[in-house]
């Protein structure tokens, strides 16, 4: 038995997603313990008000290639340099457009958005790693349609090791020049760790694969092929990244509009998204290891018409999900001091992780539920639920923070988001089964 499933390439590309990914994540989790010791408190606040303008600019950047690329390489109607190469000249766009209007804006988004003209070249350089990020997805996208998850995982892992050398070294002389040069340094970085992740895939590709100048001709038909997979996948998460993008704009305008200080919101908004909330979501990445290897099958079954199925799939992944968030986040709750002092050298942020940690639980049920309305081809309705909920968290988030109650009105705002998210994912979820 286990040498059928070692021969199937379904499985096999599986398996190693899951030991791969899981290993990578930790990597990951690892280096985000360095950066937020070494740069304290006032640098990981900087570092939250930029991650929402950060990662809006990387989802642009990133415009769903990789599946788009995946679907068209898996599908074999075109050959796969031409799906590669059609994708290239969208990338140049994007990241020239995104890069222009990085240098244009970014005073008016650190001076007056953000209230803090010291991010001003911490956005600049947030575009500049921009065309390293998206020729590293395109390539991804053509392993994932190939089914050969080695290279994507031993290049997301070497990229991990490279930023985690690099830092290391870097940040303690960095900080003595200045905390901005360290944050700027934090993320130029990730264009030497791109890159080696870009050189450990290419070194994957077959030997025979030649481009020709024949080749190098701009192809109108691969174009509108990547452009009919990547425009609806990335207008569903543009909308919750333009969300996140407003976060720290409304609640920082609407705190100081209240009369308080600059300084407490960037602490406090970087205790509450820095420790708190990078503590609680621990445990996310098993959530989305089982999610990505499973949901397959509800596809296959939903497909099929065998909804009976389906829901036995869901029931099952939600419950394996819930009850890993369970463990993790009981044994959080009951030692949020002792755990952030090991992970951060700090205890702040305890109080926020007393109120969240049984909310937070939603988010173990909530990500099996999004991907089980994506197996079904329920894109739609799904960037549907992300417009209703992103509307009302800003809404809520404007409202709660003129009661005067500081930073508990982002509390409260994640809380009664997570109830409603995850009530409407779960309603039609049920409702496509029936």
């Amino acid at each position: 038995m286990l040498k059928n499933i070692f021969k199937n390439k379904f499985f096999l590309s599986t398996i190693i997603l899951l030991v791969g990914g899981t290993f990578s994540k930790l990597l990951g989790f690892f280096l985000k313990i360095i950066i937020t010791r070494e740069i304290g408190t006032e640098g990981i606040g900087l570092y939250s008000m930029l991650s929402p303008t950060t990662s809006l600019f990387t989802i642009l950047a990133i415009f769903s290639f990789p599946i788009a690329v995946s679907k068209l390489v898996s599908s074999s109607k075109i050959k796969s340099k031409n799906i590669l190469l059609a994708c290239i000249p969208i990338s140049i766009i994007i990241n020239t457009l995104l890069i222009t209007f990085a240098i244009f804006f970014a005073p008016f988004i650190s001076s007056t958005l953000l209230h803090e003209e010291r991010l001003y070249f911490p956005i600049i350089c947030s575009s500049l790693i921009l065309p390293f990020i998206s020729l590293s997805s395109i390539i991804k996208g053509y392993f994932w349609g190939r089914q050969n998850m080695l290279p994507y995982i031993l290049s997301n892992i070497i990229e991990q090791i490279v930023r985690i050398i690099i830092l290391i070294t870097l940040i303690p002389y960095l900080l003595k020049k200045s905390i901005i040069l360290t944050i700027c340094a934090i993320i130029l970085v990730n264009i030497i760790s791109e890159t080696s992740s870009i050189i450990v895939m290419l070194l994957f590709v077959p030997k025979s694969a030649k481009i020709t100048k024949e080749d190098l001709k701009t192809s109108t038909k691969g174009i509108k092929d990547v452009l009919g997979i990547t425009l609806p996948a990335t207008s569903s998460k543009i909308v919750g990244s333009i969300a996140y993008f407003f976060e720290p704009i409304i609640l920082t305008n609407s705190l100081l509009l209240m009369g308080y200080s600059n300084e407490y919101i960037l602490l406090e908004y970087g205790i509450i998204n820095g420790y708190a909330l990078s503590l609680l979501i621990l445990p996310q990445f098993f959530s989305q290891s089982l999610s990505t290897s499973l949901i397959p099958e509800i596809s296959k079954y939903y497909s099929l018409g065998n909804k009976e199925k389906c829901k036995i799939r869901i029931k099952q992944i939600c419950s394996i999900s819930f009850l890993i968030g369970l463990i993790f986040t009981i044994f959080i709750f009951l030692f949020p001091e002792f755990l952030l002092n090991m992970l951060f050298k700090t205890t702040k942020g305890y109080k926020y992780i007393k109120i969240l940690a049984p909310f937070t639980l939603l988010y173990f049920i909530e990500i099996p539920l999004v991907h089980s309305l994506q197996a079904m081809g329920k894109e739609r309705l799904a960037m549907n639920i992300t417009i209703i909920t992103s509307i009302i968290r800003l809404s809520l988030l404007f409202i709660l923070s003129l009661l005067k109650i500081g930073m508990y009105s982002l509390i409260f705002t994640i809380i009664i988001n997570l109830l409603v998210t995850t009530y409407l994912y779960l309603y039609y979820v049920r409702k496509e089964l029936k």
